[in-house]
């Protein structure tokens, strides 16, 4: 079955072509055919295409919305000059998968998109204010270019942290609210994170029940997880993904006495500090020069600047305060997961993240470390360290494909419930 796999945000659609049946489950023999992503929706669009096996596409055009961007994706994917093997036509694409962040409390599983379903996604809008309505608008996109012939699935970041027990994710706050309003810790980037336990699970040759590791999603958007028995028993992210370790322009865990103190002496409205925690804070608030951890890293060791110096520590010292908060939660845990753009990628900032946690368990392999980078998949810990350090890079798009594939042919789905937390 040849899936679409759509990632809608505020103004890009990321996709893939994915082909996968049972079978290829089974073996982990799924096959990514194509991927790309159309940036600046709404103007003159960036355009990048890549056929697997041919060389990239790109291109500037003007889009003027979501059902102009994803039509040209679909032209060019059936397109005899893509050279997509298998695909001619729109009857060749079986399905489509849907990332959507926020599916609250109702959504514990993937989903086939119905009235109901969307009825539901647009009810937790008001919980995903920057990135329900994009998904939304990708999943209404879809529905005008396919048509109704061709089932669409919601796979939701959220599900897999359903499964966190009530000690984890509910706030000190009168209870009252949490049963009127749903204001508790949902998590995201689900997703990754259970692609990365699944993944674990596969290279161990392990069962679920004896998955117990913690994995890190270091890109611009930062999040860990305990992952016990191979459920999610906590996550750094929570009643929206502001919350958690220090990122590319969110603040992180911020005391909230800071907005109301902010308000006053900056004279700043409630949407301008939201603006400000969510977008001018974090690694660029911090350094006053970007958010990329690549540039940080450039400027450091080239210019010895102390503010990409400080907000490079200020991020790994976040990360690691993650890390031993659910060592002692979890009772210990047998790996430790890097993964995402910064966690696949630099060998750096995997090192200062694991420096000082040796009496923890946790020792670094400095010459496996320095070669492991660019999307592969290692060991980098220590001989004879007791938790073993992994970078396993995610893959989203693999897991929305396989469950809009089991969705579609109606076949058992994993259902996340909240687990009985461990008694003190």
């Amino acid at each position: 079955m040849n899936i679409l796999v759509l990632n809608s945000g505020s103004s890009s659609i990321k996709f893939q072509v994915v082909q996968t049946d049972q079978a290829a489950i089974a073996k982990d023999g799924d096959r990514c055919l194509a991927k790309g992503q159309i940036e600046r929706i709404g103007s003159l669009a960036l355009v990048h295409f890549h056929a697997t096996g041919r060389p990239p596409v790109k291109e500037d055009t003007p889009l003027r919305d979501y059902r102009a961007a994803l039509d040209r994706i679909v032209r060019w994917v059936i397109a005899p000059e893509s050279g997509i093997k298998g695909i001619d036509s729109l009857a060749d694409i079986h399905a489509v998968g849907h990332r959507v962040v926020h599916g609250g409390e109702k959504f514990r599983a993937s989903m086939l998109i119905t009235d109901e379903v969307l009825a539901g996604i647009e009810d937790c809008v008001e919980l995903a204010p920057l990135h329900n309505p994009a998904n939304l608008r990708g999943i209404r996109a879809a529905a005008e270019v396919f048509g109704p012939g061709v089932p669409q699935v919601a796979v939701f970041d959220t599900a897999f942290h359903a499964a966190m027990p009530e000690t984890a994710f509910l706030y000190g706050i009168p209870y009252h609210l949490y049963r009127r309003y749903k204001i508790r810790r949902y998590g995201f980037h689900g997703t990754s994170h259970r692609y990365l336990a699944y993944r674990y699970r596969m290279l161990s040759k392990l069962p679920k029940e004896a998955v117990n590791i913690i994995t890190l999603h270091l890109g611009n958007g930062c999040s860990a997880c305990a992952i016990k028995g191979g459920d999610s028993v906590n996550t750094s992210m929570g009643f929206t993904p502001l919350e958690g370790m220090v990122m590319g322009t969110r603040a992180g865990d911020v005391d909230v006495s800071v907005i109301e103190f902010l308000s006053h002496k900056e004279g700043l409205s409630l949407p301008d500090m939201i603006t400000m925690l969510n977008k001018q804070s974090g690694l660029l608030g911090l350094s006053g020069l970007t958010s990329d951890m690549r540039e940080l890293l450039d400027e450091e060791k080239e210019n010895g600047d102390r503010r990409a110096t400080l907000a490079i520590d200020v991020f790994c010292a976040s990360v690691r305060r993650r890390i031993g908060s659910y060592l002692a939660e979890m009772g210990g845990a047998d790996a430790l997961v890097f993964s995402g753009g910064i966690g696949e990628n630099s060998p750096a900032i995997r090192r200062r993240v694991c420096a000082g946690l040796t009496a923890l368990g946790i020792e670094l392999d400095e010459a496996r470390n320095a070669a492991l980078k660019g999307g592969q998949t290692g060991d980098i810990s220590k001989k004879g360290s007791r938790v073993k350090v992994l970078v396993i890079p995610t893959n989203e798009e693999l897991l929305i494909a396989r469950d809009a594939y089991r969705t579609v042919a109606g076949l058992p789905q994993r259902t996340f419930s909240p687990r009985k937390a461990r008694k003190a």
